[in-house]
């Protein structure tokens, strides 16, 4: 990627990634224009390319510029202080929501990712997520209260059960060609949370 890239305001590098979350959120990766990309982002095709050198940096930026979207929305002081498991889901999840309405295209360019197979991006793609899972289990549930726990459960197969349990209805609702309601997500999201801390949890914490 050439670092002229950053040099440029602020509102025109936000708009790049909007037109790149947009088109590759839309279409599979081989289908994805770059010349409608540059349309979108006000650009020419030209100069697209010479920022990014070819379609694949431009899509690797775009997960990374993602990430951190989503990193950045999450992650406040008040996150370090809860130690309920629970409790910070529901507050990490209301964070994600908000941050989702206020970017509408993160949501199916990120289910395009998570579902990339067999295209050139696909390996580097998958790396990336699956490393990510376990960096934010780290980072987010480091301050646990473990003794909520019954001793045969594991918080992290739980976080990773509601991670996929997400992942796989937003996936069903786009294969299906239903519209992807942040508030119906989140009624749902809550439903399987309290499912899943009856499972969980000693009878004196639930």
């Amino acid at each position: 990627m050439n670092e002229a890239f950053y040099e440029l305001p602020k509102e025109k590098q936000k708009a790049i990634y909007n037109a790149s979350m947009e088109v590759f959120g839309e279409y599979e990766y081989k289908r994805a224009s770059t010349d409608l990309i540059a349309s979108k982002a006000g650009v020419s095709k030209g100069l697209l390319f010479y920022y990014f050198h070819n379609k694949k940096t431009l899509y690797l930026h775009t997960f990374e510029y993602v990430s951190k979207i989503v990193e950045d929305a999450i992650t406040d002081t008040h996150l370090s202080k809860i130690t309920d498991f629970f409790e910070l889901i529901a507050y990490a999840t209301e964070k994600k929501v908000k941050m989702l309405i206020e970017n509408p295209y993160i949501m199916r360019f990120s289910i395009r990712c998570f579902y990339s197979q067999k295209e050139d991006v696909s390996n580097e793609i998958q790396t990336e997520i699956s490393n990510g899972k376990g960096q934010k289990y780290d980072t987010y549930f480091k301050n646990l209260e473990l003794h909520k726990f019954k001793e045969e459960i594991d918080p992290e197969q739980i976080y990773h059960m509601l991670v996929w349990i997400t992942d796989g209805y937003l996936h069903s609702r786009q294969m299906e060609g239903k519209p992807i309601e942040i508030e119906a997500i989140k009624k749902e999201f809550t439903q399987w949370t309290a499912m899943f801390k009856n499972i969980a949890y000693k009878e004196e914490f639930q």
